[in-house]
């Protein structure tokens, strides 16, 4: 399989570049899909750097890179530091992430992720997982619907949206994706029916894979894992992952009030390196997917 069918990696120049100061360490790349950054990682390592990449997604194995100096791990990036550990790598020099959905997962019906193509609710980064879309929506109650709609898709008017999915499914349980947009359309202003379908999708998705909690425990363990001036490289889609890696970077936590030691200092685990950095015209261009995402990059203090 094609790794640029399979995913454009985004920003790659900018962020290797920002990634690798030093040609002969260890690096992480903690979302390895069709391995794009990966090769760009390589590419300025020297033959005694080594890199080690994620992947929960099991497609993802279609892609691996034959070099001496990779190795793919399959499994979830949360777990990034007890694998490392495993192998005896117990200190790295960089950490790239590229958060949220890739092109391919969209583009294959059968993982339903997309509102655009028909596919089992599914939903599932991780196949062998046991939640699923189908169950959100069909066993959620309507407490729990709610706030996943509001938390993590930020929807206007949430509780007419989950009003309407709970009529229905008393009906019949909702287990297409093409089912949860026709129940939907009458409960969407025309305008801005496909930017709230999108929402409503992302949100259900975030529940299903855990993904901002993975992100905050990968954030974490970088902390840990990084050496001094090791760097994290983290390209974001929208403001819910964005957020987490901003208030991390700035205060070591998650939320708008800085980590702060006994005596009232500020801990924290990393300095900024740089301003926020989106993709030019260009990019954007040649890749729809780059339109919203935004990087940033911080060194271990």
């Amino acid at each position: 399989m094609n790794n640029t069918l399979y995913h454009n990696p985004v920003l790659l120049e900018k962020s290797t570049f920002a990634l690798v100061t030093n040609p002969s360490g260890i690096y992480v790349d903690a979302t390895y899909g069709g391995g794009g950054h990966s090769k760009g990682v390589l590419c300025k390592l020297s033959k005694r750097g080594k890199l080690f990449a994620f992947d929960q997604d099991l497609d993802s194995k279609k892609n691996l890179i034959k070099d001496d100096r990779f190795f793919f791990i399959n499994s979830n990036f949360m777990h990034l530091k007890k694998y490392l550990n495993h192998l005896k790598i117990f200190q790295v020099d960089g950490i790239i992430a590229d958060f949220g959905v890739s092109s391919h997962q969209l583009e294959i019906p059968s993982r339903g992720f997309s509102i655009m193509n028909d596919g089992p609710l599914d939903m599932r980064m991780n196949v062998g997982s046991k939640l699923t879309a189908q169950n959100v929506v069909n066993d959620y109650d309507e407490k729990k619907l709610f706030r996943i709609l509001k938390e993590y898709g930020e929807v206007n008017q949430p509780k007419k949206i989950v009003k309407t999915i709970l009529y229905h499914r008393k009906v019949k349980p909702i287990k297409s994706t093409n089912e949860l947009v026709k129940i939907l359309d009458n409960s969407l202003k025309k305008n801005t029916k496909y930017k709230t379908l999108a929402k409503i999708f992302q949100s259900i998705r975030i529940e299903v894979n855990n993904e901002l909690e993975a992100i905050k425990l990968l954030l974490i363990q970088a902390s840990e894992i990084l050496k001094i001036k090791g760097r994290i490289v983290c390209i974001s889609y929208h403001s819910l992952e964005d957020r987490l890696v901003k208030n991390f970077i700035r205060g070591g936590s998650f939320d708008n009030k800085d980590n702060r030691d006994f005596f009232g200092n500020v801990e924290k685990p990393f300095k900024k390196i740089g301003g926020l950095t989106t993709p030019d015209f260009d990019e954007i261009k040649k890749n729809k997917r780059a339109r919203s995402a935004k990087m940033r990059v911080a060194e271990k203090l």
